[in-house]
């Protein structure tokens, strides 16, 4: 992931959400908070024991994990796929300080652009994971309210949803990794924490409020923020009131521990540098993913066309997801991808021990890598060599693409020092070079 931010002008709104009034949707609202990397020292799942190698290697490993579960869905009929069955267990990314209900509940939530519902394990837990941080309890807060069974929000849901006794709507969700989660779709207050400790609150958001929660989640997550573009994700939520805009610039791995990314909403996610450029986003089924379409990568001076391409039956190949960490392409394009860029490399190959990525060199060799293009349909992005390599030990660097048999996905590695915005009204997906440690 990885977007933009003019200067930070953070307000204290009260927002009501289109999903329940409309009262309030010709308000504007623009503000930014904080992207934490899920290995960075201010994480949960910081481990001060792992070398920074080994946090790339965890995040390239998870990387793997999160496409093979997005192809559990991917593959099934999506007309008979919700939206809903897209979140990931704990294999996102990026985190944010939120908070639920009133008073504040705090909770650290991944920011996930590859699902859509918000949801965090609440009181009473029935069956849940293990987590650290206390739970959530909905009796706790003031303006938590269950949703009916009649609502529209309840019907966006399609087969996740189901009617209980008392006519509220019950949600429940299996994921490709046998993760699972169960329990009332609600409205309450988000409060979301700001880059000048301004907060903004947000009423009436439709959140999943979990009693039933199983599965590969780590005891030190509390939640998830769903990003991506089906009907009960915070962007759509949002709707009117941010301009269906949304952005992010994700900083480096290299960078110093404390800084973090940043994501916009509103008025301060627009894109609009004289080296921005914008390519469309394409509707397709799951609505949760955000689809674009690559026409072609250049290594130095060769252009090589993806399948399609030419005959211009590649419309929306592949997804942009700020919680994978590589580049997944097809497998045949990907072999022809990699044989380009070995080419140009004079670097004696070195294997990966634990085989995830097939081409490496040693850190220490004098790695003259060529310069990697994307072209999107609209828009030539120019990778720099820490958006194409990555460090995997102090002895092997290796190309951050991978094939993949299934679904492409344009990871987070790709992104770092973008930034990133999304338009979902005007349809786009833009990207600006950027310094993200100085945003």
């Amino acid at each position: 992931m990885a977007p933009i931010f003019s200067s930070v002008l953070l307000c204290l709104c009260l927002l009501s959400s289109p999903f329940l009034s409309n009262a309030n949707a010709h308000k504007k609202l623009g503000f930014t908070a904080d992207l934490i990397h899920r290995d960075s020292p201010k994480s949960p799942f910081y481990n001060p024991s792992q070398t920074p190698s080994q946090r790339v290697r965890n995040a390239i490993n998870r990387s793997v994990n999160r496409v093979f579960h997005f192809t559990n869905i991917y593959g099934e009929d999506a007309s008979d796929s919700s939206p809903q069955t897209e979140i990931t267990s704990n294999h996102g990314e990026y985190l944010m300080n939120v908070s639920l209900g009133t008073p504040p509940f705090p909770i650290m939530a991944i920011a996930d652009t590859g699902s859509d519902l918000l949801w965090t394990q609440c009181k009473p837990c029935e069956d849940c994971y293990t987590q650290e941080d206390p739970l959530f309890d909905p009796k706790a807060s003031s303006t938590y309210k269950d949703v009916s069974c009649s609502s529209r929000q309840c019907s966006d849901l399609g087969r996740e949803a189901a009617c209980s006794t008392d006519n509220t709507c019950a949600y429940s969700m299996a994921y490709g990794d046998r993760s699972s989660t169960k329990g009332n779709l609600a409205a309450d207050t988000l409060t979301l924490g700001s880059t000048n400790s301004r907060p903004v609150q947000l009423k009436n958001v439709i959140i999943g409020c979990g009693h039933n929660n199983a599965g590969t989640f780590s005891k030190k997550g509390s939640g998830i923020v769903g990003l991506g573009g089906g009907p009960v994700s915070l962007v759509s939520q949002l709707g009117d009131s941010i301009d269906g805009k949304f952005s992010y610039c994700l900083v480096p791995l290299t960078s110093e521990k404390d800084r973090t990314s940043k994501i916009n909403f509103g008025t301060n996610a627009v894109v609009s540098g004289k080296e921005a450029v914008s390519t469309p986003l394409v509707k397709k089924s799951p609505e949760t993913f955000y689809y674009l379409t690559l026409e072609s990568i250049s290594v130095g001076s060769k252009k090589i066309p993806l399948p399609g391409s030419v005959s211009g039956t590649s419309e929306g190949n592949i997804i942009i997801d700020s919680g994978t960490t590589l580049t997944m392409l097809p497998t045949e394009f990907y072999s022809q991808l990699e044989e380009a860029v070995a080419s140009q490399i004079e670097a004696e190959r070195q294997e990966d021990p634990q085989g995830v990525l097939s081409l490496c060199y040693s850190a220490t060799a004098d790695l003259k890598a060529p310069v990697i293009t994307m072209h999107f349909d609209g828009a030539d992005v120019k990778l720099d060599f820490s958006n194409s390599f990555v460090q995997l030990s102090e002895e092997l660097v290796c190309f951050a693409f991978r094939g993949s048999d299934d679904l492409s996905i344009y990871g987070n590695l790709s992104q770092m020092n973008f930034l990133v915005g999304y338009d979902t009204v005007s349809q786009k997906v833009s990207f600006e070079p950027a310094d993200c440690a100085k945003m």
